[in-house]
């Protein structure tokens, strides 16, 4: 069976705050992503790249894949962060504002130069019109690059677009990114939900996620976690049919039959592909 790096939740946590440092370490989120961009002030810029550094090689986050967000290229920050986060050798690090295929192999050769391990992903975030235009050249430009990131809140504002449900003035970015991750075979995170008291509506948007084909998304609050992990996780009906048209396929595989259907519907070879990959996530999430 393939295997599947469950991305349903992933957290942000402000890199400044020892008190969620050490929260982050309990909590039942797939990813975290200690930051070290918007949520550090500038004076705390260099205490915090420390504390984040010490907690990622501490090794004390169990399962969750843990990343680090640097600060912006061309920040009087960016390169140390990109220095320290290498040593510390997280699971990958989170490169905001990323406009072009440049910026990435700029950061890869960055890590390289810093003695990064090879498993030390980088992750884009998208979050400008720019960024949208360039995504498909952007999740090629490097194998090192696993993940797209939207930057929701970013993207809104460099659009002028107001924040509504059903976020009609975003779905045409967001879907040109989620095309640009698919051709290239990478994974992408849908943005944040601002209002942490609305959690129907945090449920509506998660829900429109996955029905556009994100793998998850990043949240700002340990509330999120929950509904966004029960959405993003294969439900049990999904399951069941996935087991079903796998072992049809085999079976009709088995005996040179070369047309199967399962709950009277035709299955293809497409079909047993995207059922195997529900199954190895079920596997995934369930030994979590």
């Amino acid at each position: 069976m393939t295997t599947e790096t469950p991305r349903r939740s992933v957290l942000y946590m402000p890199g400044a705050n020892d008190r969620a440092l050490e929260k982050a370490k309990t909590l039942p989120t797939d990813a975290l992503i200690l930051d070290l961009e918007d949520s550090v002030a500038p004076d705390a810029k260099a205490d915090a790249r420390k504390r984040v550094a010490e907690a990622a090689a501490s090794g004390e986050y169990g399962y969750r894949e843990l990343t680090i967000r640097v600060n912006a290229p061309g920040t009087p920050w960016h390169a140390d962060d990109v220095k320290a986060a290498a040593e510390a050798a997280p699971d990958a690090v989170v490169v905001p504002k990323v406009d072009s295929p440049e910026t990435v192999r700029e950061v890869e050769a960055a890590l390289v130069r810093a003695g990064a391990p090879d498993r030390t992903a980088i992750w884009a975030m998208i979050e400008t019109p720019r960024a949208v235009f360039a995504a498909a050249a952007i999740a090629a430009a490097s194998p090192r690059l696993t993940v797209l990131v939207m930057g929701t809140n970013d993207l809104a504002k460099e659009l002028r677009a107001e924040h509504v449900p059903g976020r009609a003035p975003l779905l045409t970015g967001l879907s040109l990114a989620l095309l640009a991750a698919r051709a290239s075979g990478k994974a992408v995170l849908d943005g944040v939900y601002n209002d942490v008291r609305d959690l129907p509506g945090f449920e509506a948007e998660t829900r429109q996620a996955r029905q556009l084909g994100f793998d998850g998304k990043t949240l700002i609050h340990p509330t999120q976690i929950e509904p966004c992990n029960r959405i993003f996780a294969p439900a049990q009906e999904e399951i069941d049919r996935s087991r079903r048209i796998v072992e049809a396929f085999e079976e009709a595989t088995s005996q040179g039959r070369g047309v199967v259907t399962v709950d009277g519907r035709m299955i293809e070879n497409l079909h047993v592909e995207e059922a195997r990959r529900v199954l190895a996530l079920a596997e995934a999430v369930a030994g979590r």
